[in-house]
């Protein structure tokens, strides 16, 4: 497994950027919290130094090297993993369309977890460096930043509790509730379905279960009649049960004040 900067360049196509964050799911996720204006989107759009496409089953970080970059996801699903001693994979999060790859690693010395490519990447890229340089100029993409992070951690406890005291069908239940708030906050899910591009597998690896016992339970929520799956499309069929199975809160951040 080499560098993640040898990554990048091996699979990045550069290419003329679009018109600056239209219809971006960044941008959407930083307008849920705070005002910004054309000027500061147009700030955040020159530190732009590439658009790139990434291949499934790419690496973007690998733990122990250094990453000094903020990777703002336009397409695709990620996955933030740890692989143990004895070979054993744990996926402890999934990278979405707005969120940032290079958060939290990139402001540690060395990355602690790997981030992998589960479905082909759109990103736009940009040097750590130059954002927070932008944060001096524009503290709002300081705070907004630290919010975000803030809906990381809190995300990271409820995966924590799924892994510690959630049964299997708890887990899988609170899981496609996350996936799926995730993906409507950024205007990528309708108010009952989503895709959902996972293999069995790397679910597994994120709740902690044998892909046989993933698939009990998920037979379990559908002939409960708590959701429906055609393809890639998951339909939550009774969300209030969902929600009441899974323990499930809303993730609801509040907005960032405004300045005196």
């Amino acid at each position: 497994m080499g560098m993640p900067h040898r990554e990048h360049r091996a699979n990045t196509a550069r290419r003329i950027l679009p018109e600056p964050w239209a219809g971006h799911p960044f941008v959407a996720r930083l307008e849920r919290l705070i005002r910004l204006s054309e000027d500061d989107l147009d700030s955040l759009w020159r530190l732009i130094e590439a658009d790139i496409k990434v291949k499934k089953r790419r690496d973007l970080v690998v733990d122990g090297y250094e990453y000094r970059k903020l990777c703002f996801v336009e397409e695709g699903f990620a996955a933030r993993y740890k692989i143990l001693r004895n070979g054993k994979r744990q996926v402890v999060n999934f990278l979405l369309p707005g969120d940032i790859v290079g958060l939290p690693g990139s402001f540690l010395q060395k990355a602690r977890y790997s981030v992998i490519a589960v479905t082909d990447l759109r990103l736009q890229v940009c040097s750590l460096s130059a954002y927070v340089q932008l944060c001096y100029e524009r503290p709002q993409f300081g705070l907004a930043l630290s919010w975000l992070a803030v809906e990381e951690a809190t995300m990271c406890a409820e995966h924590t509790i799924n892994a510690g005291r959630r049964t299997p069908t708890e887990r899988l239940a609170h899981f496609l509730l996350e996936v799926h708030a995730r993906l409507a906050t950024v205007g990528q899910a309708s108010d009952t379905s989503f895709v959902l591009p996972l293999s069995q597998e790397i679910i597994s690896d994120a709740l902690g279960l044998s892909v046989p016992h993933l698939n009990r339970t998920l037979a379990e929520l559908r002939g409960e009649g708590l959701v429906a799956i055609e393809g890639r499309r998951v339909e939550l069929v009774d969300r209030d049960a969902l929600e009441r199975v899974g323990h499930y809160q809303p993730l609801n951040l509040t907005r960032i004040p405004s300045a005196p």
